[in-house]
C-alpha cells in the first residue's frame, strides 16, 4: 500500500482565491467542494466557503486546503512548503510567481552547498522554500 504525506492549508475565507492562484502557478486540476455543496455550513460557514479543495499537478504535486479556520490558530508561520527539483527554469518561474504580491525572504541564488535556493512568503502568508539541485551533485 502506498502512503503519501499531503500539505493541507487552512484559510480564513480565502481558500478558493489561494488555490486558484496556486493552480495558475503550478498548473494542474483543481477540485473545490463548498460547504453549500454538502448541505450548507450550518450558519458557522458561508455556503460558498471552501470545505475542501484539492490541487493535483502534472508534476505530481498535491495540495489541499479549506476555509473556516481562526486566523490566529492556523499556524501557517510554523510550517513551510518546500519545492525541490533540478529544473532551474521551472522552479525559478514558480518562485517568481509565488513572490508576486508577497515577499522574497531569501533571493533565489546559488548557495554555499552548491544548489540554488530561495525563500518567499506568498500573498496568502504561506512560506515556500525552493531548492534547485546542481546537476551531477
Amino acid at each position: 500500500m502506498a502512503v503519501r504525506l499531503n500539505p493541507y492549508l487552512h484559510f480564513s475565507g480565502n481558500a478558493r482565491e489561494a488555490m486558484e492562484s496556486y493552480r495558475s502557478v503550478f498548473g494542474g486540476h483543481l477540485e473545490v467542494m463548498t460547504f453549500g455543496d454538502m448541505g450548507g455550513g450550518g450558519g458557522e460557514y458561508p455556503d460558498d466557503g471552501v470545505m475542501h479543495a484539492f490541487l493535483r499537478t502534472d508534476q505530481g504535486l498535491e495540495l489541499m486546503a479549506s476555509d473556516g479556520h481562526d486566523p490566529d490558530a492556523c499556524g501557517q508561520d510554523e510550517v513551510s512548503l518546500s519545492l525541490s527539483g533540478d529544473d532551474l527554469g521551472l522552479l525559478t518561474g514558480w518562485f517568481q510567481a509565488l513572490a508576486e504580491g508577497g515577499a522574497v525572504d531569501v533571493p533565489l541564488a546559488e548557495q554555499v552547498w552548491g544548489d540554488t535556493f530561495g525563500q518567499v512568503t506568498d500573498r496568502f502568508g504561506i512560506r515556500w522554500l525552493v531548492n534547485v539541485a546542481t546537476p551531477g551533485v
